[in-house]
């Protein structure tokens, strides 16, 4: 069995709008100077979760080569659409400025997310495009939860969707009343608009809740002429409960998690600057 690359984290609070988030800040011990910068979102169906709820993702994201800052957002039936989006939006904007601090001056800035917090992911990407006034280098959507109609046939293998599933829940907590069940930035399956939007990786797993709007999502990027890299792993992979595994590091040597750290490495290796791995400061 490999040896994992050892992994250092730190608690931190970074500025967004007029507060601060919570966040912890992932590092690699060998990677490029000016790595990329990835704001990673755990998941929970919007109504749980936390910064433990996050470290096996931003573990094999920091493996992969990024600075992972993986955020406590908040959420809650006091934090419907859109105000936790509103929130993440704001911390986004202060990581162009803190990249140097966080990882390099020159550093792509990425946003991931897995499940829920694939949603807000796809949301912020959706968003940086529109506003126009920065740009995000990409977008890293693990099984993301996209569609609240929750009719797709991953959903129903998985016996979900009715109304005591978490995803429905979930949705309900997220949506309200459902009165912005159709925003583009609340549920962005159902956006017309694709075109422009930073270059996706769409990673799901053959027994995964969300395979099928996972990859839905991708054929629609696809077809506005976004630059995608779709991937499914194989099952069983017990998603997206794995992805949240507590405590994390015995998960980080499935089968799966190997397979998603290689596809996160490929994609990060994508983004200039590519200089050479060296050992970095924590």
């Amino acid at each position: 069995m490999d040896a994992l690359p050892l992994t250092s984290c730190q608690d931190d609070l970074l500025p967004a709008g007029d507060g601060v988030l919570p966040v912890r800040v992932y590092k690699g011990a060998t990677r490029r100077k000016d790595a990329p910068l990835v704001m990673h979102l755990h998941g929970g169906a919007f109504t749980s979760g936390d910064l433990d709820s996050g470290e096996l993702v931003s573990r094999l994201l920091a493996e992969a080569g990024a600075v992972v800052v993986d955020v406590d957002y908040p959420i809650g039936l006091d934090r419907m659409f859109p105000a936790a989006l509103k929130t993440l939006d704001a911390l986004l904007h202060g990581l162009y400025k803190a990249r140097s601090r966080l990882s390099g001056k020159a550093s792509p800035v990425l946003v991931a997310g897995e499940e829920a917090g694939g949603n807000l992911a796809a949301a912020l990407a959706l968003m940086a495009r529109d506003q126009g006034h920065r740009r995000l280098a990409g977008q890293i959507l693990i099984g993301p939860m996209l569609n609240p109609c929750l009719a797709t046939a991953s959903l129903r293998q998985a016996e979900a969707g009715d109304g005591q599933c978490r995803w429905t829940l979930g949705w309900r907590a997220y949506l309200g009343q459902l009165e912005e069940g159709d925003h583009p930035y609340a549920a962005p399956a159902c956006t017309s608009r694709l075109a422009g939007l930073a270059p996706a990786l769409i990673v799901s797993a053959e027994d995964d809740p969300m395979r099928d709007e996972s990859l839905a999502y991708a054929r629609a990027m696809k077809r506005a002429g976004v630059e995608v890299r779709q991937e499914l792993i194989e099952g069983p992979s017990g998603w997206p409960h794995s992805l949240m595994r507590l405590p994390a590091l015995p998960g980080l040597q499935a089968p799966w998690a190997r397979a998603l750290r290689q596809r996160l490495s490929d994609f990060l290796a994508r983004f200039p600057p590519t200089g050479p791995l060296r050992p970095q400061p924590a």
